[in-house]
């Protein structure tokens, strides 16, 4: 008898998924966690990459999330990024003469964004923060085009679902404030953390 999955993930997203529960599970089997990761509030801004057809942009992105505690050195953090992006399309017909159209587009990932941090597994010192994350959620868009424009709306580009993998490193100034690198599949940001 064959069985129907109901939901299939890439291979190279099965495994990223595996061994990072394994990690998870490997860790909080240890049993304590050094530092309080969550109530966490993070802004940052930096460049990230919007895929449209064959090409690739780089776009201004800023950032905002607020991490809490789930497990040990496991938070969640709901976010919101923003990016901005303006172009021209080439069109024509027999009633418009053929010109570069501008259009601008307004691109709203929203989601959870799941951090993991690798602080014990490092022996980092308590003024660093290593970890992985990654976010899931949706895309809002919205594209305007110049007036005078009659031709498709459509411009291809990216998929309403949202999916990203991050590698970041939090430096404690203080014991309230935190500067981030996060690198991740769509961009890289930098910013300030307020525990």
């Amino acid at each position: 008898m064959k069985t129907k999955q109901l939901f299939v993930l890439p291979a190279f997203l099965n495994k990223s998924v595996l061994i990072f529960v394994l990690i998870i599970s490997v860790h909080l089997s240890t049993g304590k966690a050094q530092e309080n990761y969550g109530k966490t509030f993070n802004a940052g801004m930096g460049a990230g990459v919007v895929y449209y057809g064959n090409s690739a942009y780089l776009l201004p992105v800023l950032t905002l999330n607020y991490e809490f505690n789930l497990l040990g050195n496991f938070t969640l953090a709901p976010f919101i990024n923003y990016s901005y992006y303006h172009s021209y399309h080439y069109w024509g017909s027999a009633s418009s003469p053929y010109e570069n159209y501008s259009y601008s587009e307004v691109q709203i990932p929203f989601g959870v964004k799941g951090y993991y941090y690798f602080d014990e597994l490092l022996n980092a010192k308590p003024a660093w923060d290593f970890y992985g994350a990654c976010s899931i959620g949706l895309v809002y868009r919205n594209v305007i085009w110049e007036s005078g424009y009659a031709g498709d709306y459509y411009i291809a580009g990216m998929n309403p679902l949202y999916f990203d993998l991050h590698l970041g490193v939090k430096y404690h100034v203080t014991s309230k404030v935190a500067a981030f690198l996060d690198i991740s599949s769509m961009g890289s940001t930098v910013g300030l953390a307020i525990h």
